[in-house]
């Protein structure tokens, strides 16, 4: 029962079996009332025959019964005394008494008889003990007659009929009961014939079901297995390139194979990213640890040579490096940013006040706080929005000429944007995405002292994503370029 195949094709043959059972019942008893009620009918038919001729006053031995083989008769006073029966029978029961020797009377026919002590009494009725109103004289009952199931046996024979009871009044005012019945060999018959069909046809039905969903499941998991087998060997085998098969169909499985193949193709990328990172930073380290070591190596053997400047700005670069490699790594980790308010036009002012040596003043533009109070308020780390717009600012000031603008607005519809803008060579428009990749430095800025390490501006689009906003790039009305940061609004 691990298999899928086996629980479907058993939770179908099972849900099948239940409602053919359930089905299969309610035909036989809709059947067997339909046929019961035919020959409740038929006898009826019989019972009021008898009972006009004895409205009409017909002596017991000159009663005309039809079909007495199939239609046995018994005819009982008001004390239950047998007067009159079909010829040849011989036993009957379900009709109130048993007997079948009738009993002179002498108020019914011109005979004569006492009272029967021993014949059971009763007129076999499915109703209650209250008797009915007897039909006025010459008369037949007229209200539904009463059934009841029983049996009879007529010339040797034994077998189950259907009985109606029907009163009628003589003229000389005995109320006299006919009991005549049908047999119900028909109903027993079909109903036999129809449950032996039901349990015959039943196992091979469920058999049919079972080997058809077994059959067609298969059919519908053997993608899902594929899909398996090649997931399988892409984890053996370590090459995120290979794709699992896709089915021709636009069902749940194919859309499972796409759905896998785009995961294992941004499984490929991020891997291929990683891979390139850990390179990149690999290749950057190097360089300072190289020239620090060179450095140390070379003031070891000769102190006179010892280049301390030299060493203490490939320290610091190693350490801003270290310190950008971690940020990186804590955000593709899937680090959360806090979510204390803060005011960005503070911030801004904040970060550019504490900016020493910049070969270019900055220019802020904030609008007063006292006019816009908690117009500039977003959720998020303090430290690391800092770090996007120092970020931002440093990379300003590499590629500047002359100016360096920020400024702070409310945004519409909620958010505050902050723009830096220069007056430098700007970037071209086929580049503006692909410098917020990690290690990218364009052509005019590769050297390591006015380039960087191509790090700066991948951190500050990953900060920003990861606070719910966004960093674009564009051209700046001085000719060089705007970078704009959009942050949500504080709710």
């Amino acid at each position: 029962m691990r298999s899928v195949r086996a629980r479907a094709a058993l939770g179908a043959t099972v849900v099948v079996a239940l409602a053919l059972i359930g089905a299969g019942l309610s035909v036989l008893l809709v059947l067997r009332a339909n046929l019961t009620d035919q020959a409740g009918l038929q006898a009826e038919v019989v019972a009021r025959e008898v009972a006009r001729q004895l409205a009409l006053d017909v002596p017991y031995d000159r009663l005309e019964m039809r079909d007495e083989e199939d239609h046995p008769v018994q005819v009982t006073d008001e004390d239950g005394r047998v007067v009159a029966v079909s010829k040849d029978l011989q036993a009957i029961s379900g009709t109130g008494t048993d007997r079948v020797t009738p009993v002179p009377s002498p108020t019914a026919g011109g005979s004569g008889g006492g009272s029967d002590d021993d014949n059971g009494g009763g007129d076999g009725s499915d109703d209650d003990d209250t008797p009915a109103p007897a039909p006025a004289r010459g008369e037949v009952d007229s209200d539904e007659p009463d059934f009841g199931n029983g049996t009879a046996t007529v010339d040797g024979e034994t077998a189950d009929y259907r009985f109606a009871s029907v009163q009628a009044t003589t003229p000389a005012g005995v109320t006299l009961t006919v009991h005549a019945g049908a047999p119900l060999a028909a109903e027993q018959e079909a109903v036999g014939t129809v449950r032996g069909a039901m349990l015959i046809g039943l196992p091979v039905l469920l058999l049919v079901v079972a080997a058809v969903t077994w059959l067609v499941t298969r059919r519908a998991l053997r993608p899902v297995e594929g899909i398996r087998r090649e997931m399988a060997a892409i984890t053996a085998s370590e090459d995120l390139s290979r794709r699992v098969p896709e089915p021709g169909s636009r069902d749940e499985i194919a859309r499972l194979a796409r759905t896998t193949n785009e995961t294992l193709t941004a499984l490929e990328a991020s891997v291929e990213r990683q891979r390139r990172f850990v390179a990149d930073a690999s290749h950057e380290l190097r360089s300072p640890i190289a020239s620090l070591r060179t450095q140390l190596e070379v003031g070891a053997a000769h102190p006179e040579l010892l280049d301390v400047p030299g060493a203490v700005a490939d320290t610091v670069r190693l350490q801003a490096l270290a310190a950008d490699l971690l940020l990186l790594a804590r955000l593709d980790a899937g680090e959360r940013p806090g979510l204390a308010a803060l005011d960005l036009g503070a911030l801004v002012r904040e970060e550019v006040s504490q900016r020493t040596g910049d070969r270019i003043a900055v220019s802020v533009s904030v609008p007063d706080p006292g006019a816009d109070q908690g117009r500039f308020e977003v959720a998020g780390s303090r430290g690391q929005l800092a770090r996007v717009i120092g970020n931002l600012l440093d990379n300003a000031e590499r590629h500047a000429r002359s100016t360096v603008t920020v400024s702070v607005r409310a945004a519409e519809r909620g958010g505050v944007v902050v723009a830096v803008s220069d007056d430098g060579a700007g970037v071209p428009p086929e580049e503006r995405e692909r410098i917020f990749e990690r290690f990218v430095r364009l052509d005019d800025a590769r050297t390591r002292d006015d380039g960087g390490a191509g790090l700066g501006l991948a951190i500050a689009r990953d900060v920003a994503v990861r606070h719910g906003g966004r960093l674009t790039v564009d051209g700046a009305r001085e000719g060089g370029a705007r970078f704009e940061l959009w942050l949500p609004g504080a709710r």
